[in-house]
């Protein structure tokens, strides 16, 4: 199922939470909103599902328009944070509830209905857990209820609303490794709200980043982190440090600091930010051209990564760099050294990219 959103605006009283939106979502994709609080990604996600009209544009399914469709009439599975999950039934009513209430003429039978139940714990791994209550499962396991009762009614798009956003970061993972697998399995149409870039990262086919109801960019998670198109696409996608200098015969300086940008911006002569991101920042222990000169403030050791925090000495500022734990000892740090960092990568935004 294609999902074509065609110029759409929503505005609640004085507040603008989504302007002229337009996404092309193909046949079994993963899509997921990702932005702050307050950017629009849920409430994109209710015009998608009916929940909430678009006061102008359009949506399609497969090519043909469901703008003006109640919610029944779209066929869309749709979960929630919270899970919503009926508290008096049993994980095997509240699966079997969607197919329980349809129309007499489409409903399926006793028979076929617990065989679809069934079949959809075992998919979830709760089969076992068929006759227990909500209150009597984790929360990883209720959120795994609740993606199965949505998908007991064969819809033909998966919404997800922050999903995994009450549970625990481990919890996390394991539910997003599933939802990957479960969706290369059903190849359905699915739309995941998220602010959480890891989760994004680790589980869409392609991610569409938001902010004041508006679209920054749209791109593959490599593309949306390796190449981003805004300031706010590469603060809001991981950590970054940031260089501030004046743009001049195609070099960013600033005091002593000096090194080459990228040719779009070569010949521009203007206040400047390079951003570039911690694992891109090199260490250096003697000077060398395009270094800054900075002292060990602290380290922190991360498992097979070590993070240093930098402060730089010709400003009251701070960088990070990150070094995996070979190199850390090559270069044998302690707090309190002075040190030189040079970006590998530089990203350079001009005053006017930062109006976008």
């Amino acid at each position: 199922m294609s999902i074509q959103i065609q110029n759409v605006s929503k505005r609640f009283g004085t507040f603008q939470a989504l302007q002229d939106i337009s996404i092309d979502i193909q046949s079994g994709e993963l899509i997921a909103l990702l932005g702050p609080s307050g950017s629009g990604k849920t409430s994109l996600l209710r015009v998608i599902a009916g929940l909430e009209t678009s006061d102008v544009g359009e949506i399609f399914f497969d090519g043909q328009s469901i703008t003006n469709h109640h919610p029944k009439e779209r066929n869309v599975g749709f979960v929630f944070q919270h899970y919503a999950l009926f508290r008096h039934m049993t994980v095997f009513e509240n699966v079997a509830y969607g197919l329980r209430v349809r129309p007499r003429k489409t409903r399926p039978s006793k028979a076929e209905i617990e065989a679809k139940v069934m079949e959809l714990l075992r998919l979830v791994k709760l089969e076992n857990f068929a006759d227990r209550y909500p209150t009597q499962l984790s929360g990883g396991q209720r959120q795994r209820v609740a993606l199965a009762r949505a998908l007991a009614v064969e819809p033909k798009v998966l919404l997800l609303d922050e999903p995994f956003g009450a549970l625990d970061a481990k919890v996390r993972k394991e539910l997003r490794r599933w939802l990957r697998k479960l969706h290369d399995d059903f190849h359905i149409t699915s739309i995941f709200v998220t602010h959480d870039q890891e989760e994004a990262l680790d589980v869409a086919d392609r991610i569409v980043v938001m902010n004041n109801g508006k679209i920054e960019q749209i791109g593959s998670p490599d593309e949306v982190y390796t190449h981003p198109n805004s300031p706010f696409v590469y603060d809001f996608l991981g950590n970054v440090n940031l260089f501030k200098g004046r743009l001049h015969n195609g070099k960013l300086t600033h005091g002593e600091f000096a090194i080459d940008v990228p040719d779009s911006h070569a010949h521009t002569q203007d206040d400047a930010v390079g951003y570039v991101r911690p694992h891109d920042t090199q260490i250096e222990k003697t000077a060398v051209t395009g270094t800054v000169p900075v002292t060990v403030s602290h380290i922190h050791l991360l498992g097979p990564i070590v993070q240093i925090e930098l402060r730089r000495e010709d400003m009251d500022e701070f960088l990070e760099a990150e070094l995996s734990k070979e190199h850390f000892h090559v270069l044998q740090l302690n707090v309190g050294d002075h040190v030189f960092v040079r970006p590998k990568q530089l990203k350079v935004f001009i005053p006017e990219d930062f109006s976008i």
